[in-house]
């Protein structure tokens, strides 16, 4: 479509409005459903033998998952995309989540502070990446971040969920558990459960 027919003679300034939902080919289905229902809280809003679209918004969907006869697991260590990530409005959702999913038997594979985020990484029944994460700074100060303080931190440092909640539940100010202490140098070790 030329720009002419759109009726917006600078059509190279649209964007996308959103980032709307993921798809996730599966050969197993149930599961997938049931993992992202008990992470997310989410709601399925259509469902058949093949085909499964949820959501935890105001979003006619955000994850959908299709089951094709004969999809294979993919295998350890191929390209495609790492993983999704999903952020919490405040550490104190962010927390509770982390102890809701605990107690349900799903545990992180690795938290680490980027210094922008906290980040807690995860994965679902297929191997897929999920990362559930906090912001940690203020919004109007991301893009600044990302163009000068990433270099410097590119990773971050691990971080221990359990000392974090335990802490916060002792009532340390937010300010001191966001604190950002970056690693000396990048460790491969945390590169490795992050992808494992």
């Amino acid at each position: 479509m030329s720009a002419e027919s759109t009726g917006n003679s600078n059509s190279s300034a649209i964007r996308p409005a959103k980032l709307s939902h993921a798809v996730l080919r599966t050969g197993h289905l149930d599961k997938m459903i049931e993992s992202y229902k008990t992470v997310f809280n989410g709601e399925v809003l259509f469902e058949n033998d093949f085909i499964a679209f949820m959501t935890y918004d105001d979003e006619h969907h955000r994850i959908a998952f299709i089951g094709f006869p004969g999809v294979v697991d993919k295998p350890k260590g191929s390209a495609g995309l790492d993983h999704l990530a999903f952020f919490y409005a405040t550490l104190g959702d962010w927390i509770a989540t982390y102890e809701r999913l605990k107690t349900a038997g799903i545990t992180p594979r690795i938290g680490i502070h980027h210094g922008l985020t906290m980040s807690l990484y995860y994965r679902d029944p297929d191997n897929n990446g999920v990362e559930l994460a906090i912001d940690n700074v203020e919004k109007s100060k991301w893009h600044d971040w990302m163009r000068n303080t990433l270099k410097d931190v590119l990773i971050g440092a691990p971080i221990d969920p359990e000392e974090l909640v335990r802490k916060y539940h002792a009532g340390v100010p937010e300010a001191e558990l966001r604190r950002f202490t970056p690693a000396s140098e990048l460790d491969p070790e945390v590169l490795r459960r992050m992808v494992e």
